[in-house]
């Protein structure tokens, strides 16, 4: 199974400023996944490839800007997770033909599997792919993944990092940036990061900081004003979580929260 990666430059908050479309390709049939926008690169691609099959590891916008044109230009059946397709449509401006969840099998050559790998977003799934694995914005080679309020959920997004590292698989395919070549080292360290921060935001919490803007300037040991809101939104998603373990009171309405 041959999969060709495109990066496509697109308005993105990852620091890469662009997003990776992939298409996997064996036996003559294809799989276009997250084409973000078009580009000479990828119209090329798709021509020659006569792309059969179109998905969305998440409907995020930086994944998504081409699937209506593209779904259009090739009459490719088009994808979505299953119990999502009121937002796929609202997010793409396409119906989708087809529906996957956890299991699924795209007919492309030996198959593309399905795994469910919700947590930086609700319908964030991923692509095994032979020997790789197509693993969208759960991963990425250096830095962190943005897990945020009020679409993240920590509890989900560690969940998922552990499963694939049980997986094992030989390369991970992220969204943005190169391939991952350690997949286990990198599954683990993103763990380990997000451990860390929920370490900090509950010390932050404990110290007395109650609100999410105290606790993001008590929490993060450099400068986010770039980044706030994505900041703010990370350590909402922890409390939440700390929250759901009773480890800390929280109160959504009033963004108040406190020791347990």
């Amino acid at each position: 199974m041959h999969v060709t990666r495109i990066s496509v430059p697109v308005a993105t908050r990852a620091p890469t400023g662009a997003t990776n479309a992939y298409l996997v390709a064996e036996g003559g049939d294809s799989l276009l996944v997250d084409p973000a926008a078009r580009t000479d690169d990828l119209d090329d691609l798709v021509a020659r490839e006569d792309v059969d099959h179109l998905a969305v590891t998440h409907t995020h916008a930086d994944h998504v800007g081409a699937v209506a044109a593209y779904a259009r230009e090739t009459g490719a059946t088009v994808w979505c997770r299953r119990g999502r397709e009121r937002a796929f449509s609202a997010a793409t401006g396409i119906e989708p033909d087809r529906t996957f969840a956890e299991g699924t099998t795209v007919p492309v050559g030996g198959g593309v599997d399905v795994l469910d790998t919700p947590g930086h977003a609700r319908d964030h799934v991923s692509f095994v792919a032979g020997d790789a694995l197509i693993c969208g914005d759960l991963a990425v080679a250096e830095g962190s993944v943005v897990v945020g309020a009020p679409e993240g959920d920590v509890r989900a997004y560690l969940v998922a990092l552990r499963r694939l590292h049980a997986r094992g698989p030989e390369r991970l395919l992220p969204g943005h940036g190169p391939e991952i070549t350690d997949p286990r080292a990198t599954l683990s360290r993103l763990v380990a990061h997000r451990n860390d921060r929920e370490r900090a935001v509950l010390d932050a919490v404990l110290a007395g900081n109650a609100t999410p803007d105290a606790v993001t300037d008590a929490a993060y040991d450099k400068d986010v004003s770039a980044v706030r809101d994505l900041a703010r939104a990370t350590v909402v998603a922890h409390i939440e979580k700390l929250a759901a373990e009773r480890r800390v009171r929280w109160d959504p309405e009033t963004e108040r929260v406190e020791p347990r």
